[in-house]
């Protein structure tokens, strides 16, 4: 029973839930609440300034600081945590930043938390979980940056647990106290059952809001009364528009992905939702890059934050998976599938990625044709029809799937093998997000890659990204990255014609440089290409690549 149950507006509500946080904190009520308006803005965070008392006049103080740091954790040296923090690439931000723990007895969880995680299988904490629990538990906000597959779910998730332990028990007409946003319903529900797991020993109530499926049962969780939502933000804005919910409970507000939620067009809303919440919340952001725009959206939302970077911040890939990179041509690319697959299968899930919803119907049927077991998931299929699939390529029954990036945002399917990039990505920041779906939770992965040359403005990027994880590149690519022509077959009719057609209005338009008494000019890498022509009367011979010709007659004398 909560130390606040006396508080309890409603004795039935949530009589059951556990209250003991399993923490020796000392109640320290005041000290919580004003160290959100106490402190000038920190310096280096980039965060807003404290909320004015003015703002907190009226809200009920909440306590946030949870932590009390174990003798063995004490007794580390600032050599020891430095030597800790560079052997497993933790870089950390901010002023008093907690000690990093080494097993999970020193973070000091509940007696029933930490059955669940020994239930889970786990070993150690991860790298996010060893610095990322103790920021999370001194109730300050917190910045995690983080590749796919670090274990961050967990790293917020069960601070969360420990913090709803400790708040007064819900009220008739109280929405949540924690709120986690995700960029897609995929990645909610995930969240949502790890939550449900974690925190079912406690007695916690969560529920999963997001579009794309009816709105009842959602909105009879809501007004049951949840501790816990995980949402979208378009559904979400929709609930607290119907008044289903609202958010003045919220003392613990999470942000997963929110790099791909700006990706996405949600800044509007984050905001809105942003703007409801009680100024002196807790609030823990989670991304796998740090572009401006996630670091503008924090700097408007966080107060005094610690910030932990696992791996270099600057963009790279996980070591653990082997990189195959393809140099070919748009026409080629469903026979490499193929062939890829004949060499690959055997019975391990393969995701391949695929551009457009279109796309993914077209090569899933004609997989399908070819007798391969193979489904599609993107945004156009229904929800039904998407957790259909999601479990057959779960259960193996079909391991392979194709997907659109937004369809796969979030996904979190164990034992993905191999990773496919069909059609390349729109930026390398897509290109990790998608070869992370395999290769997570300490085991192998591979991912293949078929490169064109509509390609070629990412070559460069994508050697640094594959160098610095010790991949093979090969020659054709190293060509590329320098502004080369890729090979022969893998040019785009499109780019060649478009290249002839801007040469030919050049001539015909009698533009200046053309009418120098020379017969061959060099055009380096209009469009991706590199091409020689040579000036015929009536006539353009065009040598694109090794040899390859191509002839156009023009209309009139040049």
């Amino acid at each position: 029973m909560s130390r606040y149950d006396s508080r309890s507006a409603d004795p039935g509500s949530y009589r059951e839930r556990r209250g003991d946080s399993g923490f020796g904190y000392k109640k320290e009520h005041d000290s919580s609440y004003r160290s959100s308006s106490s402190s000038k803005r920190d310096s280096d965070g980039g965060a807003e300034t404290a909320p004015r008392k003015s703002e907190l006049d009226g809200l009920t103080p909440f306590e946030k600081n949870f932590y009390v740091e174990t003798q063995s954790i004490a007794a580390m040296s600032e050599s020891d945590v430095e030597e800790y923090r560079r052997r497993r690439e933790i870089t950390v931000e901010g002023k008093d930043v907690p000690k990093p723990v080494k097993s999970f007895n020193d973070v000091g969880f509940p007696e029933y938390v930490l059955q669940e995680i020994e239930k889970a299988g786990f070993t150690e904490p991860t790298p996010i979980q060893a610095q990322g629990w103790p920021m999370a538990l001194k109730g300050r906000d917190l910045i995690g940056i983080a590749e796919t597959g670090s274990g961050k779910t967990l790293a917020y998730l069960l601070p969360a647990i420990v913090h709803v332990n400790a708040q007064p028990f819900l009220a008739p007409g109280d929405g949540p106290i924690v709120l986690v946003l995700a960029p897609t319903r995929e990645l909610a529900v995930q969240i949502q059952q790890e939550a449900t797991k974690f925190g079912a020993s406690s007695k916690i109530k969560n529920t999963c809001i997001y579009g794309g499926v009816p709105k009842g049962p959602q909105v009879r969780d809501l007004q049951k009364g949840v501790e816990v939502v995980i949402a979208t933000p378009g559904r979400l804005i929709d609930m607290l528009e119907s008044h289903h919910t609202n958010l003045r409970r919220v003392t613990y507000l999470v942000l997963d992905e929110a790099d791909r939620m700006l990706d996405m067009g949600f800044e509007p809303q984050i905001r809105k939702i942003v703007d409801q919440i009680r100024p002196d919340r807790q609030t823990l952001y989670w991304s796998a890059t740090w572009p401006k725009e996630v670091e503008q959206l924090a700097r408007r939302s966080l107060f005094n934050p610690y910030k932990v970077i696992i791996g270099s911040p600057d963009l790279k890939a996980n070591h653990a998976i082997r990189q195959h990179v393809d140099i070919v041509s748009e026409s080629q690319k469903y026979n490499k599938l193929v062939k890829l697959l004949e060499d690959i299968m055997d019975g391990s899930r393969i995701l391949i990625f695929m551009d457009t919803k279109k796309g993914c119907d077209q090569t899933t049927r004609q997989l399908r044709m070819d007798g391969w077991p193979a489904l599609s998931i993107h945004g156009d299929k229904s929800q039904a029809e998407r957790d259909w699939v999601l479990s057959e390529f779960r259960a193996g029954k079909s391991p392979i799937m194709t997907a659109t990036d937004v369809a796969a945002r979030g996904l979190d399917v164990k034992d993905v093998k191999y990773v496919i990039n069909y059609d390349f990505p729109g930026s390398l920041e897509d290109y990790v997000h998608r070869i992370g779906r395999t290769g997570r939770a300490g085991a192998k992965g591979t991912a293949y890659t078929f490169f064109t040359a509509a390609n070629a403005r990412f070559a460069k990027d994508l050697i640094n990204i594959l160098e610095e994880a010790g991949q093979k590149v090969s020659p054709e690519l190293v060509s590329m990255g320098r502004g080369a022509p890729p090979p022969p077959g893998s040019l785009h009719l499109f780019q060649i014609m478009f290249t002839i057609y801007v040469i030919c209005f050049l001539f015909l338009k009698h533009v200046p440089f053309v009418q120098l008494e020379i017969e061959t000019l060099s055009i380096s890498n209009l469009l991706g290409l590199t091409c020689n022509f040579v000036l015929n009367r009536r006539m353009v011979v065009l040598e694109i690549g090794e040899g390859d010709m191509v002839a156009v007659a023009l209309g009139t004398e040049v």
